[in-house]
């Protein structure tokens, strides 16, 4: 391992054991054949097989072993902190990725992208995972519009500038480019190649697709909101209290013109439910708009990011 590499390589393992040797193979051969300084850090999530015994006299070699499995996000994340390259590079552990994809990625950020994703464009998965997948991508098309095909693919390059103000958490690392890209930077894409498994069983569910979901629905948030908050629950609150006043008036109309009788009808009582969930929506704007100050302000830093300044 070199004191101050060009790239690390990150990879999160949990239950590989007949992966990672094979593994650390290729991505050595891959980082010799670049010929720059590399370090190769591996994330143990708490497996429960022989994956850390199987890392034992591998070299070059980081190995950060957790007490118990936090999840691949909490993995790469660990593995970023750990990283002292310039350039940061991410993969699976399953062997699916292929670490001789490793310059390609590198070559595009020689063209001046901050971001580099692969696009697994021939994958060799299973029907069910390729279902789950494609309905993802759509989705997060929908919602969060970012520019890349395929975000579950893990092999991806960062240059290290990306991950100063960032912490992950949930299922948030296949966003990452999408986060990057909402402040600014520039994201790029190649097509990598994609290998069936050959050892040890998928990690992937239902229960990671739904929490995936639930931080696409975030990051959607932060998207379209996060320096207006304001705007989206007050702006809908005032929207249910202007329906919720329409039916009031509605009503005082029929019973004030035209004689009709109110104490059998539930269209009062939605009306003031409505105007009710209205004044709650614009508190809770006001709120969060509040909150979000605060929170940038505890961040010394501002809604904005400033690529660089230039003094003539």
């Amino acid at each position: 391992m070199n004191e101050n590499p060009f790239m690390s390589v990150v990879v999160p393992l949990y239950d590989e054991e007949g992966n990672v040797k094979e593994l650390h193979r290729r991505i050595l051969e891959a980082c010799q054949e670049i010929g720059k300084p590399f370090e190769i850090i591996f994330v143990d999530d708490g497996s429960k097989d022989k994956t850390v015994e199987n890392c034992e006299g591998l070299s070059p070699l980081t190995l950060i072993k957790f007490r118990k499995n936090f999840g691949q996000t909490a993995s790469f994340d660990a593995g970023i902190k750990q990283a002292k390259g310039e350039i940061i590079v991410m993969m699976d552990g399953d062997l699916q990725n292929d670490p001789a994809d490793i310059k390609l990625l590198l070559a595009k950020i020689e063209e001046g992208f901050d971001v580099v994703a692969g696009w697994r464009w021939k994958r060799k998965d299973s029907l069910s995972k390729k279902i789950f997948s494609r309905t993802a991508n759509l989705l997060r098309k929908i919602l969060i519009q970012d520019k890349i095909h395929d975000s579950g693919c893990s092999l991806k390059a960062y240059k290290r500038s990306c991950f100063e103000d960032m912490d992950l958490f949930g299922e948030m690392h296949r966003f990452i480019p999408a986060l990057l890209e909402l402040q600014g930077y520039s994201v790029g894409e190649v097509k990598v190649s994609h290998h069936p498994r050959t050892s040890g069983v998928t990690k992937y569910n239902w229960k990671r697709a739904m929490k995936g979901f639930v931080d696409m629905l975030s990051i959607w948030f932060w998207r379209k909101y996060s320096n207006r908050p304001l705007h989206l629950f007050g702006g809908t609150g005032i929207v249910f209290s202007i329906i919720g006043f329409g039916i009031l008036a509605w009503m005082a109309t029929e019973k004030i013109f035209f004689g009709a009788t109110l104490s059998e009808k539930i269209w009062p009582l939605v009306g003031i439910f409505l105007i009710l969930v209205g004044i709650q929506l614009f508190v809770f704007g006001l709120l969060a708009d509040i909150m979000l100050k605060v929170y940038y302000k505890n961040q010394r830093r501002m809604n904005y990011n400033i690529k660089e300044v230039v003094k003539v």
